[in-house]
């Protein structure tokens, strides 16, 4: 059984966001792969994608060394989760072209929250992965308006602590929506 390059990089995003420092060799071993496959994939990362990656020496692994996270694209594979998260969320409306239901792909964006509230913790279930820390989780999600549509409508305070790039629509967002509300 051969897992798809997609699957390999996802891997190894997570291991890195992770801050797990993988390597070809765990590349190799995990997926049953040569070490040149592995290193190829390493690669594709770093140079295709445009991933900040580099090595540590002492931890023998790769790191980013800038918040960074997979770009997405769409494709009509239905993820179980992820379809049954944004149904709740549309109200059991997906977006149909044709015939085909297309939703975000494979590949989902990351972002480490802080919520206090277990409440909100419940109804993100859906999207965390993990847990970081106390009150801290690794959120994965494949459409970004919907993910911070989601973060909007909890009654629960959540912070984005990465990336950086999602905090700021986050806050951009916020301030048109105060600003077309605001009373006159």
């Amino acid at each position: 059984m051969s897992i798809s390059l997609d699957s390999r990089i996802q891997w190894l995003h997570k291991q890195i966001f992770e801050e797990r420092y993988p390597n070809a060799y765990r590349i190799a071993e995990k997926f049953g792969i040569s070490h040149r496959q592995a290193q190829r994939d390493i690669d594709y990362l770093k140079r295709e994608m445009k991933a900040p990656m580099e090595y540590d020496a002492h931890k023998k692994g790769f790191f980013y060394s800038e918040a960074f996270s997979l770009p997405s694209y769409t494709s009509s594979a239905n993820e179980e989760n992820y379809s049954s998260a944004v149904s709740r969320i549309t109200g059991g409306g997906l977006s149909y072209v044709g015939e085909v239901e297309t939703l975000q792909m494979q590949i989902p964006y990351s972002a480490e929250i802080e919520i206090k509230n277990k409440l909100g913790v419940l109804e993100l279930k859906d999207f965390i992965t993990t847990s970081t820390k106390k009150n801290v989780y690794l959120c994965e999600f494949h459409n970004v308006d919907l993910f911070l549509g989601m973060l909007f409508t909890l009654n629960a305070d959540v912070k984005i602590l990465t990336p950086e790039w999602l905090t700021e629509k986050a806050v951009k967002y916020a301030e048109r929506i105060l600003k077309n509300n605001k009373s006159e």
